[in-house]
C-alpha cells in the first residue's frame, strides 16, 4: 500500500462510527491490511493510475431501503495498467432521496485504465457503449441515459445518439436519481451521471482538488478547484446553454432538460469540449457545475474493459 495516499487520505468518519464502534472493531472486508474509506475526502493529487495502488472498504447504508452494505476496492497496478475492481457499493449512505427502479446489488466489476495516457489523434465522442469512468471509490460513472423525448416512455429504450432531446439526468428529476446525482441499472448497479457529491471537499477552501477517479481513457478526473495561477477557483465549462426556443419535439426554452440544450463555446470557461484542460503539465478532466458535468467525450483512447456488455 503505497504511504503518499495513506498520509493524503482524510477520513471523516459518520457518528456512528466512532470508537469502540461495530465498524471499528471488526474489519468488514476480505483485506485486513485494507483502509476504511467509509465516507473518505481524498486529498491525493497524483495523475498516475500506480500511486493509488491499495486496497479499501467502506460501510453504505441505502436509506430508504434501510440496509447496510460493505463496499469493498481494490486498486493494483502491473507497472503499465492499473485495475480498479470493486463490488460498485460506494463509500457513502446513497438513496436517501432516490426513487430506484431496482433495488441496489453488489457486483463483481473490474476496469483497467493505462498508467500513461496518451491523447488521440481526435476526441472519442462518450457513448451509451462505455462506461465513462470509475471513481477511487470503485463505482462507475455513466453520464449518458437511454432516454429520449418520444422515444418509448422517454427513460429507456433511445439507443441511437442521433436521436434528438436525449434527456440528462442531471438536468431532469424524472431518472429518480439520488442526492449523490446516482441511481440503479436494470441489474441493480449503483452508478454516478455527475458530480458525485462525495470523495472531495466542495467548499471553498482554497485547495486544488485532489483526483477523485480515471477516465476510461487513463486521464485523471479532478474534482472542481484548481489553481488558475492567481486563485484557487471551481473550473468553469465552456458548455452554454442555446438562447431562444427549441424547434420542435418537447418545444420550451432551452433549460438543461436535454443534452441537446447545451453548445460547446471554445474559450467560454476554461475547459475543452471534453470537459478538461492542462494544469502544471498534467491533462485531467474535471467536475463542473455545468454540462457536460464530468467528461464531454475522450481526448485519448477508452479501454475495452469499459465496453458495456450490450442492452
Amino acid at each position: 500500500m503505497r504511504t503518499s495516499l495513506l498520509v493524503a487520505l482524510t477520513l471523516t468518519v459518520l457518528a456512528g462510527c466512532t470508537s469502540g464502534s461495530a465498524l471499528e472493531a471488526s474489519d468488514p472486508s476480505d483485506n485486513p491490511a485494507a483502509t476504511d474509506l467509509t465516507d473518505a475526502l481524498l486529498t491525493e493529487r497524483s495523475p498516475t493510475c500506480a500511486e493509488h495502488a491499495a486496497a479499501y472498504f467502506a460501510r453504505a447504508t441505502d436509506v430508504g431501503e434501510g440496509v447496510t452494505y460493505t463496499a469493498n476496492v481494490s486498486v493494483t497496478t502491473d507497472g503499465t495498467t492499473c485495475t480498479i475492481a470493486s463490488n460498485a457499493i460506494p463509500n457513502h449512505d446513497f438513496n436517501a432521496t432516490g426513487h430506484f427502479a431496482t433495488p441496489v446489488s453488489e457486483q463483481d466489476q473490474a476496469y483497467t485504465v493505462v498508467v500513461t495516457p496518451a491523447f488521440a489523434a481526435a476526441p472519442t465522442p462518450i457513448s451509451l457503449d462505455y462506461d465513462d469512468a470509475v471513481f477511487l471509490n470503485g463505482v462507475k460513472l455513466d453520464l449518458l441515459a437511454a432516454g429520449c423525448y418520444g422515444v418509448g416512455n422517454g427513460h429507456i429504450g433511445c439507443h441511437d445518439l442521433g436521436t434528438p432531446y436525449r434527456y440528462d439526468p442531471m438536468g431532469t428529476q424524472t431518472f429518480g436519481a439520488d442526492e449523490h446525482h446516482a441511481h440503479t441499472q436494470p441489474d441493480g448497479t449503483y452508478h454516478y451521471h455527475g458530480n458525485p457529491k462525495a470523495l472531495f471537499d466542495e467548499t471553498d477552501s482554497g485547495v486544488p482538488s485532489p483526483v477523485i477517479g480515471f477516465a476510461a481513457d487513463g486521464f485523471p478526473i479532478f474534482g472542481s478547484y484548481f489553481d488558475d495561477g492567481t486563485t484557487v477557483r471551481k473550473a468553469q465549462s465552456s458548455y452554454q446553454l442555446k438562447t431562444g426556443t427549441r424547434d420542435g419535439g418537447p418545444g420550451g426554452a432551452y433549460d438543461g432538460t436535454f443534452v441537446d440544450d447545451w453548445a460547446y463555446t471554445e474559450g467560454a470557461g476554461d475547459l475543452d469540449a471534453c470537459n478538461g484542460m492542462t494544469v502544471d503539465g498534467v491533462y485531467g478532466y474535471y467536475v463542473t457545475d455545468a454540462y457536460p458535468h464530468v467528461i464531454g467525450c475522450f481526448m485519448g483512447t477508452p479501454h475495452a474493459s469499459f465496453r458495456k456488455g450490450g442492452f
